[in-house]
């Protein structure tokens, strides 16, 4: 069994992956070009070699283990033409993200990027405008792994959790969950606005001027998933009105956010640069779930992580 890695783990993982019985050849996804020695791969793991090589240049090609969360970087039109069966990290990257979103949501109503700015300018001032979180209700675009992680963390703070989801499908720690076309009636219900759906064609600004135009005023807003699911030219204006009354943004359309970005310079975001995944484990659950899943593969078991294609998890 012959597999392709384009990302490559320590030593001694990459050993415990070839005694699965697998014949691993690495290549670099950042300068990989096709070859006949990867022509007759069985498998790929993987994050975006796909602006690199053409996958219909691979006969053999099965399985493609991507170690991203994210999917909107593969040819699904190839995949599904040459029925190739695609998993990913879900999972990997959900407990960080997850504290991250406890943070963000904690560091908005608590107003920390203010005291942080008030002690760089050594100003000593009392502010008795913070809120607590408690009483409030958050709600999720998207109700997946990470989501799940956030919420099981939130309910130790008395809050009200909703959930919307392509089917409305209960969640884990969600107190209930909604379908999409239910937007426009769920958003005017919730202080707090997480964002963290896949990004597929049906995303794409998902949140537009009908979604912010429901939305409470003084609407406090997370995207940790990826940022053309706002119209971010909408959000500006929204943020600018105070409709939205700050927000937590790890991605946005264009990365990295360009310089003249008007995001950039308001007092009500918090920029960080697509970080909200990292930790000290993201390594070791990304071979993890790798690990897994090659050993599956071998012994003819379902795999974990398989992507519906229709929907984009």
């Amino acid at each position: 069994m012959k597999a392709l890695f384009t990302f490559k783990y320590k030593d001694e993982e990459m050993k415990s992956l070839e005694k699965l019985g697998f014949d691993i050849i690495f290549k670099d996804e950042r300068n990989i070009t096709f070859s006949e020695e990867i022509k007759d791969i069985d498998l790929m793991v993987c994050f975006d070699p796909f602006n690199k090589i053409d996958i219909g240049l691979f006969p053999n090609l099965k399985w493609i283990q991507l170690l991203s969360a994210g999917i909107n970087q593969v040819p699904i039109n190839k995949i599904i033409a040459q029925d190739i069966i695609l998993t990913n990290n879900r999972g990997g990257y959900s407990i960080p993200i997850a504290e991250w979103i406890v943070l963000k949501i904690l560091e908005m109503i608590k107003n920390s990027k203010e005291f942080y700015d008030k002690q760089n300018k050594k100003i000593w001032k009392m502010d008795t405008s913070l809120l607590e979180l408690y009483g409030k209700t958050v709600g999720f675009i998207g109700t997946g792994s990470i989501a799940q992680e956030a919420a099981k963390r939130l309910e130790r703070f008395g809050v009200k959790i909703l959930g919307i989801n392509a089917s409305g499908k209960n969640a884990n720690h969600f107190h209930q969950c909604f379908s999409i076309d239910k937007i426009n009636d769920i958003v005017p219900q919730c202080d707090f606005l997480v964002i963290a759906a896949p990004y597929t064609d049906n995303t794409h600004h998902l949140i537009d001027n009908s979604v912010f135009t429901n939305m409470k005023d003084g609407t406090y807003l997370v995207n940790i998933a990826r940022g053309s699911i706002i119209d971010e030219n909408a959000l500006i204006n929204y943020l600018q009105s105070g409709k939205i009354k700050k927000a937590a943004l790890d991605v946005f359309e264009v990365e990295p956010l360009s310089e003249d970005n008007p995001l950039w310079k308001m007092d009500n975001v918090i920029i960080s640069p697509h970080n909200s995944w990292a930790s000290e484990m993201y390594s070791r659950r990304r071979y993890e779930i790798a690990y897994e899943n090659m050993k599956r593969y071998i012994n003819n078991e379902e795999l974990i992580n398989v992507v519906n294609l229709k929907i984009g998890y």
